[in-house]
């Protein structure tokens, strides 16, 4: 708080501390400082202090507590000040300044509604208790006392060498993509890789091809940026490779599809190379959760398959690490490094040093490849779970659509059998039992399902969650009324 300036200072002390509380930079219950204190920080007198307490306090804004001190009684939520100048007629009181049209109430298909959560099959959640915290640790405090935070100078949008080295080698060990340190760019996340290559490569107007159903904030973020978004149906093999339309650029998760976990067989994906190069196209390949993989070995991803340099790879450390820490990478055709360089320097000029620096030191020490194979060992007992328990006591219902990867599991209804996902879906929330419908992730209809996580969720939950659920989808078939959470936990 500052009273520099001329004037009456109580009344600049009043003014400044009743604005506090009104725009809930003070807020109710807070104490405030005693009268000596504050008056000695300002450099002014007790009485001018007292004189504005005691205002404040007639006026409501404070309370005074005997022995105890002064309080704010004003609610947070209490209107901010007028504004200095009025809004123009029919814009939102709190600010004329408003988003482009196509930013303007733009839903996040994959936020539910808060409800209290015993039983969490939320999709794509890693478990934080397999988190390898001490490594790390001992990887954060090496990173601090090393150069890169002490450096003067920014570093190198693309990421330390050090890290993209490592991550080249870690891929080629686990998915056989063909990379060096010079063909990896460090993102802020998958998203943000998606973000750069929408940047570099789209036009506005280009034409995208996405999955359907597929991951919704990649199709979002490439109709911000001005594409012509079109969705290609996928099928128990993935992503309908002939029924692909000309266009610039195509997303796909080919070796576990999201959100129904088909794997693009090897004909598909050499028939998708032969259309980028007929087209001229770009492809995107999301190898999101690659690293959970039970039992058979995955295809070789479509970036060793391509000959062209026409397939980007993007992948995270989301679903292996935590979403938290806001590490993804693409590795990307000579062709397209630089421009995705220029991009992310743009954007926000590199990841945080001490992130990346602690990330590279575990890939070099071995503990990123030990800890994945501990936690692919829990997600397969949960995977193996979850589906016995669904097929159990979803049967007649729902059937469990096969996967051998990931971090969750896709239900559709049974042959003739009608079902309301998202009625469902919001009776077990109800229930407790947080689930995604399967329709939040289509853009056309008739994809209807649930969608059960595995990695927020303990093992010993997975009966009485699925349990419930079953409850709960009986129910709302039923037509009664949802149970509440409480006391349904055996």
């Amino acid at each position: 708080m500052s009273i520099e300036g001329r004037g009456d200072r109580t009344e600049r002390v009043y003014r400044e501390l009743r604005d506090a509380v009104l725009d809930g930079r003070l807020r109710r219950g807070e104490r405030l400082p005693a009268t000596r204190e504050l008056a000695a920080s300002l450099g002014v007198s007790r009485s001018t202090v007292s004189t504005a307490y005691e205002r404040l306090t007639a006026e409501g804004y404070l309370v005074a507590r005997v022995g105890s001190g002064t309080y704010v009684a004003m609610p947070a939520s209490t209107p901010s000040r007028a504004p200095r100048r009025s809004a123009p007629s029919g814009t939102a009181a709190r600010g004329a300044a408003l988003p482009a049209p196509a930013w303007r109430d733009l839903a996040d298909p994959l936020w539910s509604e808060p409800h209290p959560i015993a039983y969490d099959f939320s999709v794509g959640s890693p478990d934080p208790a397999l988190f390898p915290a001490d490594a790390w640790r001992r990887s954060v405090m090496a990173a601090l006392r090393g150069p890169a935070l002490r450096s003067a100078h920014y570093a190198d949008p693309a990421g330390p060498e050090r890290l993209r080295a490592g991550i080249a080698r870690h891929l080629g060990l686990a998915r056989s993509v063909a990379a060096t340190a010079a063909d990896v760019v460090v993102t802020s996340g998958a998203q943000q890789a998606f973000d750069l290559l929408g940047r570099t490569l789209l036009r506005p107007g280009d034409t995208v091809i996405v999955e359907d159903p597929g991951y919704p904030p990649v199709r979002q973020l490439f109709e911000q940026l001005g594409a012509r978004v079109v969705p290609v149906p996928v099928d128990q093999e993935g992503l309908r490779v002939d029924l692909l339309p000309p266009a610039r650029m195509v997303y796909v998760t080919p070796s576990h599809q999201f959100p129904l976990g088909g794997v693009l067989p090897l004909e598909r994906r050499a028939a998708l190379l032969e259309w980028a190069a007929r087209e001229d196209a770009v492809v995107i390949e999301d190898d999101y959760d690659s690293e959970y993989r039970f039992g058979a070995r995955a295809l070789d991803p479509l970036q060793r398959l391509d000959a062209d340099g026409r397939v980007v790879y993007v992948g995270t450390f989301s679903k292996t690490m935590l979403p938290g820490l806001r590490l993804g990478f693409v590795v990307a055709p000579p062709s397209l490094v630089p421009a995705l360089r220029s991009a992310k320097r743009l954007t926000d000029w590199h990841n945080d040093v001490v992130t990346q620096a602690a990330m590279a030191s575990l890939l070099d020490s071995g503990a990123f490849a030990s800890h994945v194979r501990r936690a692919r060992r829990v997600y397969e007992e949960r995977h193996a779970l979850i589906g016995r328990e669904a097929g159990r006591l979803l049967a007649g219902r729902l059937d469990v659509v096969p996967s051998a990867a990931g971090l969750h599991l896709a239900l559709r209804p049974a042959d003739g059998v009608p079902f309301d996902s998202a009625r469902v879906a919001a009776a077990a929330a109800v229930a407790g039992v947080a689930v995604q419908a399967l329709p939040r992730f289509a853009v056309t209809g008739g994809w209807e399902g649930l969608l059960l996580g595995f990695g927020a969720i303990a093992a010993a939950d997975i009966p009485d969650g699925v349990r419930l659920l079953a409850e709960a989808a009986a129910r709302a078939h039923a037509g009664e009324p949802a149970a509440s959470a409480g006391g349904e936990r055996e």
